[in-house]
């Protein structure tokens, strides 16, 4: 979308949260170990005995919210700790990763990658090709019921403070065809930087394969700089803080450094997460958020959920949030979507067909109704 019809849909009407929720979505950046419903981590552990700091579902989504929103990073790294818990063994990883499917096209996702650390599940004593079989069930399980609502794709993360992102690597070398779209890291930037990891990553290279790193959120520029002129990292987990590096003057205009410049001017998809942003914070508000201004700035910006359990979120939660904050218009979101779609880890044919076949089509019919 160029900036004439940036301008021309800011005469278009806002749209509601029914049309929102009604809109084809793509989201880019979730842990399924971060979007569990209660309910089930009630019934789970029970099934193996875990003790959770709540009994019923009601009491402990209550204290996960809490807790994530607690300014503590103790608490909210405390909240994985019990969804991990129960995610030990296949049939309960496989129920997890079939709801997560059925949650997401309830809310009008049409294309997902999922992501999480096979390395964390293994205490049960599964191996990791048996932990990615198992979600890839629960994906293919949520997909047939969904009758080709949505397509999920699994992406596969190495922990950055562990030493097995190689071993991960390979892992998603050797699911490429059967589900997992790509690589990832995850975990504490401080530290642990990208780097660490670069074995992992010139394999993956070499083996013409996807990844993303997180980068941009807890820590600053350097952690976004190594993981795209260091790692070749196709996309920035956040990149939020790459807004350190733009400057915006007291008379509106916009100095972009060359770090800031270079992710806009290759097209870098940053997969930006406004709820989990605030409660790390990365950001005060959506209105405040970096989103608006490097949504005006034309980066190429993604709207994902991250933690849709802790953050208490959906992706229609997050586009409206943004409607509210920046006034953004069903064009707006469609160019979200688009974005989103153009950088997803799977084959141009098929993002082309999404796009053109379901994203395109859904915005159009919304924007028709909402012309009366």
């Amino acid at each position: 979308m160029n900036d004439a019809t940036q301008d021309s849909s800011r005469t278009q009407p806002l749209p509601t949260r029914e049309q929102v929720l009604a809109a084809p979505k793509v989201l880019l950046h979730d842990h399924l170990d971060g979007g569990l419903r209660p309910q089930t981590i009630v019934e789970l552990a029970a099934e193996i005995g875990h003790e959770l700091p709540a009994g019923d579902a009601e009491s402990l989504g209550t204290w996960f919210a809490e807790s994530a929103d607690s300014g503590s990073l103790v608490r909210y790294l405390e909240t994985f700790d019990h969804t991990v818990a129960v995610m030990q063994n296949g049939p309960a990883i496989a129920r997890v990763a079939r709801e997560c499917v059925e949650d997401l096209a309830a809310d009008g996702v049409v294309y997902a990658e999922v992501r999480y650390a096979p390395e964390q599940h293994v205490t049960g004593g599964m191996t990791l090709d048996e932990v990615v079989a198992a979600v890839q069930e629960g994906f293919d399980a949520g997909m047939a019921a969904s009758g080709g609502r949505i397509v999920v794709r699994q992406l596969l993360t190495a922990m950055r403070h562990q030493a097995r992102s190689m071993e991960i690597a390979e892992l998603a070398i050797s699911w490429r065809d059967s589900g997992v779209a790509g690589f990832d890291i995850a975990g504490a930037e401080a530290g642990f930087p990208p780097t660490r990891h670069l074995d992992a990553f010139e394999y993956l290279q070499r083996e013409n394969a996807h990844f993303t790193i997180h980068a941009g959120e807890a820590f600053g520029l350097p952690s976004i700089w190594e993981a795209i002129q260091w790692c070749g990292a196709d996309r920035l987990g956040h990149g939020v803080r790459i807004a350190d590096d733009i400057t915006v003057a007291e008379d509106g205009s916009v100095t972009l450094g060359r770090l800031a410049a270079y992710v806009r001017d290759k097209r870098i998809p940053l997969e930006m997460c406004p709820s989990s942003n605030i409660q790390t914070g990365a950001a005060t508000s959506f209105a405040e958020h970096p989103i608006g201004l490097l949504t005006d700035l034309r980066f190429r910006v993604t709207v994902n959920t991250d933690n849709r359990l802790m953050s208490g979120t959906s992706m229609t939660q997050e586009m409206y949030g943004l409607v509210e904050a920046f006034d953004y218009t069903l064009e707006d979101l469609r160019w979200f979507t688009i974005n989103a779609m153009k950088s997803a880890f799977l084959p141009f044919d098929e993002r082309l067909a999404i796009i053109d076949g379901i994203v395109k089509p859904g915005y159009a019919e919304l924007m028709a109704q909402a012309r009366g």
